[in-house]
């Protein structure tokens, strides 16, 4: 069992909370997630990981309340337990393996869209620690819905806050802001952008016009987190990736987000699900590793 120590809504439906899992907070690095399951007979429910602590063996997780298993979740308090917390999973962010001398050379950008603003903290903060400061993005539709705030401007070289409304920090969308920046002559090696699949499909089109190498996560489009269910089936660059077993980081120019997001929607109904795993074929899921669907 793993005990929850701290429990707390940060905004209408998103909900922080420290885990004590020390084997997990041991291994973990930027850009990976966690499976919970608040019991036996619940759903998987992959999680990417907003912070962890070493020393303290904790790890922090931001989720919205999208379905069942997330509103029961969100119903838990501090001294609660999950039944099941796995990882870390999925492949750490590039940069992590990367030469320290190599990457202070480069201006690196980060947008964080809604809750995406939680797996981009542990990044931006692993780069703060190294001497390393980028400058963040924070987009949210409104003030009331922004997160993390304080936390990422600790560790941010810069940080711009954006609202949809225009009721806190710049108006308009994420994707102004990047170009606002660029013509006040800012210059990046790297963008990072998390978030809704929408967002990241705008960032990625608009960075590309400007020569900038974008890497995004597509976190959100797992459900099992093994590769067993096909949901988080995407074409990157032409052939068949899996976001949890072989992401969840990508190369966000060669990502088919049109393909994806359509998929979503199917996805959603029994029937829907049986037409992809009969359109799609061996290459349906891949995380078996007998189908060829994760090679």
């Amino acid at each position: 069992m793993y005990k929850i120590l701290e429990a707390k809504e940060l905004a209408a439906n998103i909900y922080y909370m420290v885990v004590e899992a020390k084997r997990v907070a041991k291994a973990c690095k930027p850009g990976q997630f966690v499976i919970v399951r608040t019991d036996e007979q619940s759903e998987r429910i992959p999680l990417t990981i907003c912070d962890y602590d070493t020393e303290k063996g904790t790890v922090t997780i931001v989720f919205q309340i999208v379905g069942a298993g997330t509103q029961f979740m969100a119903s838990l308090k501090q001294g609660d337990c999950f039944h099941d917390f796995v990882g870390p999973l999925g492949c750490p962010s590039e940069f992590v393996s990367e030469e320290l001398d190599t990457l202070k050379k480069k201006k690196m950008l980060f947008v964080a869209g809604g809750v995406g603003t939680a797996p981009v903290y542990p990044q931006v903060k692993w780069l703060h620690e190294r001497g390393i400061d980028a400058d963040v993005i924070v987009g949210a539709k409104t003030k009331e819905l922004l997160i993390l705030e304080e936390e990422m401007k600790a560790v941010a070289g810069n940080l711009y806050v954006t609202t949809d409304d225009g009721s806190y920090g710049r108006s308009g969308m994420v994707t102004q802001t990047i170009s606002d920046l660029v013509k006040e002559g800012k210059h990046y090696d790297v963008c990072v952008a998390i978030g809704p699949m929408i967002m990241m499909k705008f960032v990625c089109k608009l960075t590309k016009e400007l020569e900038i190498p974008t890497i995004v996560s597509l976190n959100p489009i797992m459900v099992d987190g093994t590769g067993m269910c096909g949901a988080c089936r995407v074409t990157v660059g032409g052939k068949v990736k899996f976001a949890c077993v072989d992401g969840p980081e990508f190369d966000g120019h060669l990502v088919n987000f049109d393909e994806a997001m359509q998929r979503q929607q199917i996805y959603k109904t029994q029937e829907g699900r049986a037409f992809l795993k009969a359109k799609e074929g061996d290459t349906h899921h891949g995380g078996c590793g007998n189908c060829g669907g994760d090679k």
